[in-house]
């Protein structure tokens, strides 16, 4: 398809979650970003005008609903509504960040599945399909009803981790429910595997007790999806470190990076933290120097040219080195 017919069949809007990350991805697909008006009133209340023809179009929304999660996610809602009632052909969410989906079970009496409402949501809003990237559990992808194409940051990160890292490479997890996204990593670079042992005393609290694994002499990667406070990270820095590591970086996908989290990450004994850009970084975040971002436009331009094709996007999970 040329870049005419293209432009012609697919609309790209962005709110204003990260609209940079939303020009990337035009950029990738030769395209420009679609003409929308995405504000508020007076009152707080969202105020949205498509201000281009989408009937019987595709249209992507680009949305991640990063902080402040509950403003972006009514952006995304409202955007979905005001293309549907303009006729678009399909609706496609793409939310490069899925917030809430770490309230994805019910871990005590009388609280909600958050997660499954936000998927309700969005369905009833009108989307037809979800595309995103590293959900924290891949089972949230059954609490919609439409079709859900979750893409992994791994085609990103596990090339730099080749490149910038030595062979001689440990991947740690932070906590057990990692485990398998670290050994997927570890197995991807030949590494050996580590765990932290971490009990949580309350949401966004935690004491790293114990390593489980072998880091002497080695240079280590804590793999995770999220870093929200960075309280988890900075005390696995330690720990490690502390059982003779040559030294120790960080990786993860979503840098929501809140409250004391860059503090805690410029205190650490961390050599870098590695992130993407699903979540636009502060002002702050971009002054820390330890901190290196990756862009995932590529990735998400061609999942969404792939999407409107009708095209497989199992090419998109491969990794290059």
């Amino acid at each position: 398809m040329n870049a005419a017919a293209l432009n012609n069949n697919i609309r790209i809007f962005t709110g204003n979650a990260n609209p940079d990350l939303a020009k990337k991805i035009c950029d990738e697909l030769s395209m420009p970003l679609g003409e929308a008006l995405v504000t508020t009133f007076s009152d707080g209340e969202i105020r949205v005008e498509i201000g281009e023809n989408v009937r019987g179009r595709d249209v992507f929304l680009i949305q991640p609903t990063c902080p402040p999660a509950n403003h972006n996610l009514m952006e995304l809602l409202i955007m979905i509504d005001a293309v549907k009632r303009a006729s678009a052909r399909r609706i496609t969410a793409v939310i490069p960040y899925f917030g809430y989906a770490r309230q994805d079970r019910k871990v005590a009496p009388r609280v909600p599945i958050s997660a499954k409402l936000v998927a309700d949501l969005i369905s009833t809003a009108g989307a037809h399909r979800v595309l995103t990237m590293d959900l924290h559990v891949g089972q949230i992808q059954g609490f919609f009803d439409i079709p859900v194409d979750n893409l992994y940051g791994s085609p990103i990160m596990i090339p730099y981790i080749k490149e910038n890292f030595e062979d001689d490479l440990a991947i740690v997890s932070p906590d057990a429910g990692g485990v398998a996204r670290a050994r997927a990593y570890a197995k991807r670079l030949a590494a050996s595997l580590g765990l932290i042992d971490k009990r949580r005393d309350a949401p966004g609290k935690a004491k790293a007790l114990n390593l489980i694994g072998e880091v002497l002499g080695k240079e280590v990667v804590i793999m995770d999806d999220i870093i929200d406070t960075g309280g988890t990270l900075s005390q696995a820095a330690g720990v490690i470190m502390s059982r003779g590591a040559l030294s120790v970086n960080a990786c993860c996908t979503h840098a929501v990076l809140s409250g004391p989290a860059v503090d805690r990450v410029t205190e650490a004994p961390l050599k870098s933290l590695v992130v993407t850009d699903t979540i636009p970084l502060s002002d702050r975040a971009k002054e820390c120097p330890k901190i290196v971002q990756l862009s995932v436009a590529n990735l998400f331009a061609r999942a969404i040219l792939s999407i409107h094709r009708e095209d497989s996007i199992s090419s998109l999970f491969e990794i290059h080195f």
